[in-house]
């Protein structure tokens, strides 16, 4: 089990070390870094939690991504004020 370490400096099980050097595992993109999942086996890095992660990134944000928070869109709503005042006056 020489070389293989995750982030944290602990050591991976010679079961999960076996999945790495399988091929089973692809090595994470450059998108990639900075994320709490990547395990280093080998000085090759990979993610623990997805074996193919150039799919995760296809299509935006890795659901997975520890680094990254997803943008939020807020829109604001533009109300009547007459409309309003008659609801409020309404529920009383």
């Amino acid at each position: 089990m020489a070389g293989a370490k995750a982030k944290k400096g602990n050591k991976i099980s010679e079961e999960a070390l076996a999945r790495y050097n399988s091929g089973l595992f692809n090595p994470i993109i450059d998108k990639c870094e900075g994320c709490e999942r990547i395990v280093e086996v080998n000085e090759t890095r990979y993610c623990r939690t997805y074996p193919m992660p150039e799919v995760k990134w296809k299509n935006g944000i890795c659901n997975f991504a520890t680094h990254v928070k997803p943008e939020t869109i807020t829109t604001t709503i533009k109300i009547n004020p007459l409309k309003a005042s008659k609801r409020a006056a309404g529920k009383k």
